[in-house]
């Protein structure tokens, strides 16, 4: 490859506040340290945890990067002391503490996997985040099984159309949530056994009739509020709920009594502020059991719509927005 350049260009937020805080600028091109990778960025999905960063609500951990950002595909273009699993030059994507949208980022080698075959890079760039959050939570907190009944909130997001299709793949049965019909029949097209519209009926109901009265085993739920109180009425018996964002908010009063009739475990993560043995470890999962589903079709990324790195703000009203279906990536060098 070429000779690194100085500077590039990267998005940052100037103050918390809405999309237009999202400016594009120089910056130094960041240099990689041990055990770490410098990619030269081809592409960079757009999460919901952006958004929090944005407004000020969702700070990246000490010591990272500042630039908003979680998951990126792209070329290496250096390597760190101590860092040799992959070649300068050679295709990967990676999840990433931040700075993610820019021209060049930093990644640890452990979160960093190869592009598997077929896979373009602008799909790439949105494999990270969603595979890494959906095994470690539905797969490994969540012990979902094969035969197993399986709820999903937000059937039609990145994380939602991810979760359907690994949760198929390994055997379980589906119910999804959106709140369109659109939204509804892609996630009857990704593979779920049944779908709510919960604009117009009750998914605690649903779920008691799909289910002949017995429930849910695995909740995966990024909504909180009231669905928390909800989602314990839909379990079965020994049944797994698992919490990875509360766009409902956090704060909620239950009744623990069924939590304890039904013997249910409530639980939750979040993947930014674990170490980086944790995602290593996670990425040699996902590596081993995932990506393999990706080179043989089985499991797709599903693309709602790419902008280019300038038109970040655009990107972040199409999350907001709440219309799309899949994942939005920013195109840099792809």
């Amino acid at each position: 490859m070429n000779p690194l350049p100085a500077t590039m260009t990267a998005v940052s937020i100037v103050t918390p506040g809405g999309p237009e805080v999202l400016v594009s600028g120089p910056m130094p091109v960041p240099q990689p340290g041990p055990d770490q990778v410098l990619i030269k960025v081809a592409a960079a999905g757009v999460n919901r945890p952006d958004v929090l960063q944005r407004t000020g609500s969702y700070p990246a951990p000490k010591g990272h990067s500042e630039l908003p950002g979680l998951e990126v595909s792209g070329h290496v273009a250096a390597l760190g002391a101590g860092a040799s699993r992959f070649k300068i030059g050679e295709a990967v994507m990676a999840l990433v503490n931040g700075g993610g949208y820019a021209e060049y980022c930093v990644a640890e080698e452990g979160s960093t996997l190869p592009v598997p075959a077929g896979l373009s890079l602008i799909e790439a760039a949105g494999v990270p985040e969603t595979f890494f959050t959906v095994w470690h939570n539905v797969f490994e907190r969540g012990q979902l099984k094969s035969g197993e009944w399986f709820l999903i909130h937000g059937g039609s997001s990145g994380i939602g159309v991810t979760a359907i299709q690994l949760a198929k793949a390994f055997g379980a049965k589906v119910i999804a949530t959106a709140g369109s019909d659109e939204k509804c029949a892609a996630c009857m097209t990704l593979g779920a056994d049944h779908v709510v519209n919960y604009a117009n009926a009750d998914f605690t109901e649903v779920v008691k009739t799909v289910t002949g009265g017995r429930g849910v085993d695995v909740i995966l739920d990024m909504v909180g509020g009231d669905y928390v109180e909800r989602n314990i009425r839909s379990c079965a018996d020994d049944g797994r709920i698992v919490n990875i964002a509360y766009q409902k908010g956090s704060k909620v009063s239950l009744d623990l009594i069924r939590v304890m009739l039904k013997r249910l475990t409530l639980t939750g993560s979040t993947l930014r502020i674990r170490t980086s043995d944790v995602k290593a470890r996670i990425a040699r999962e996902v590596e081993a059991k995932l990506l393999a589903l990706l080179a043989s079709g089985q499991v797709r990324v599903v693309m709602d719509q790419t902008f280019p790195l300038a038109q970040a703000a655009d990107a972040h009203r199409r999350i907001e927005s709440g219309s799309h279906i899949g994942k939005i990536v920013l195109t840099i060098g792809a």
